[in-house]
């Protein structure tokens, strides 16, 4: 069986509004990309030299990260000699299987770490401007329509407008936001929060953060100041500390995640705006690079949008125009 028709079943087991979802959200990746992998192989009747350094531009181009090809590129070669490969058009599958493989690192769980019993405490990083209070509203709606009951906690007390952002995305989704005027101390805010969830019995609370201050080392102490009152009164806490990333963004958004990753022990990555850039490939870039999963990613504007990171999903809407074409030939 062909890997693309093993990935088909797979897809299939799951919800179709899921499956389109990730196609019509890796629309631009996949007609860059794709494209420009159809035009290579149509250049290319034999797999040589000159079809892998021209492969590893587009890859590079398409913001996988030059670590990644290199070694994606050296394991396609491998593959070459043990299948016997020499027309380029059956390598074509060979990639999305091993892009499949970078996805999914063994052992490595995608989920969100909510508790069974007792209250799950989410805390939210990020720079300002990637997409982190918006998330947050999608969060709360996913996790709502999941069963959960959700509170919220201004916690980014010094960017204008953050916490009015927040209550409008709070009053959108019907959750409770807990907030202090402009200003106020952020730690104050989540020990605040963190009574007002236990009073009322809340399952999940979403901790907003600050993504600006003076400096990088403010900032990083200010989030180390609120983890610890975190941990204080929740032991064990906060269970997630999700990094929002802007897809847009490219390798800046690897360098963020790297500065982030040093100091707030980020446990998962929400991949904004994913919808709105060619270069879907800073995914793959991420999760080869970086020991931190991502859990979420964001594939339009609207409210349920935000979907939970599947690694067939998200290769299969790359895919999916190779994938259908295969599919009629084969009827």
């Amino acid at each position: 069986m062909s890997f693309f028709k093993k990935l088909k079943e797979k897809i299939t087991t799951q919800t179709s509004e899921v499956t389109d979802k990730f196609k019509n959200g890796l629309e631009k990746t996949r007609d860059s990309f794709v494209g420009k992998m159809n035009e290579l192989v149509s250049r290319y009747r034999k797999v040589d030299e000159d079809f892998f350094e021209e492969l590893e531009e587009l890859l590079i181009s398409a913001d996988v990260g030059v670590p990644t090809v290199m070694e994606l590129i050296d394991t396609l070669k491998d593959e070459v000699r043990l299948r016997n490969i020499k027309d380029t058009a059956d390598i074509q599958p060979v990639i999305s299987e091993k892009l499949t493989e970078l996805l999914e690192k063994d052992g490595e769980d995608t989920t969100l770490a909510i508790q069974e019993n007792g209250m799950t405490v989410i805390l939210v990083v990020g720079v300002n401007g990637v997409g982190k209070t918006t998330s947050i509203g999608k969060l709360a709606h996913y996790l709502q329509q999941e069963g959960k009951s959700v509170m919220l906690a201004a916690g980014d007390t010094f960017r204008a407008g953050a916490i009015e952002q927040l209550e409008v995305w709070g009053e959108r989704v019907g959750a409770d936001v807990i907030k202090q005027q402009s200003g106020s101390d952020p730690a104050a805010v989540m020990y605040d929060a963190l009574q007002a969830a236990k009073a009322r019995q809340i399952d999940v609370l979403i901790c907003d953060t600050a993504g600006r201050l003076q400096n990088k080392v403010n900032l990083m102490k200010e989030l180390e100041k609120v983890k610890r009152v975190i941990e204080r009164e929740v032991p064990g806490a906060p269970h997630e500390v999700l990094l929002v990333l802007d897809a847009t963004t490219g390798q800046n958004a690897m360098s963020q995640a790297k500065t982030f990753g040093e100091t707030t022990e980020v446990s998962g990555i929400v991949l904004t705006k994913l919808d709105g850039t060619a270069k879907g490939g800073i995914v793959l870039a991420i999760r080869h690079e970086l020991d931190i999963p991502v859990k979420f990613i964001g594939l339009g504007e609207k409210m349920d949008d935000l979907q939970p990171f599947q690694a067939e999903q998200f290769v299969y809407g790359l895919f999916k125009d190779i994938l259908e074409a295969e599919q009629t030939e084969q009827e």
